[in-house]
């Protein structure tokens, strides 16, 4: 399956921070997983609200426990759905 823009570019984000490919993640991968400990995820996140003009409810204190309206952390593939879910929701009504 082929990822979206905006999936490529979250992923090009976090590989980034983690140092690595981005070819060689998988958006069932945890942060964890690829090397991103909380400090690095809470960079990570700084950098997608910039690249993408966005605010993103996270809380960095207890990203294990987040409430219903914040990203979902757990795996890279709930992060960027949590972005595209984000960047639609801040479209003008009517654009495509």
């Amino acid at each position: 399956m082929s990822r979206s823009e905006t999936g490529s570019q979250v992923i090009a984000i976090l590989a980034a921070q983690a140092l690595i490919d981005p070819a060689g993640i998988n958006e069932s991968d945890r942060p964890e997983d690829l090397g991103i400990d909380s400090l690095g995820l809470v960079e990570a996140i700084f950098a997608i609200e910039e690249r993408f003009d966005i605010s993103v409810p996270f809380n960095p204190n207890d990203p294990g426990q987040a409430g219903p309206e914040d990203l979902d952390v757990s795996d890279i593939g709930g992060i960027i759905r949590g972005i595209e879910a984000l960047i639609a929701a801040q479209r003008p009504v009517g654009h495509l």
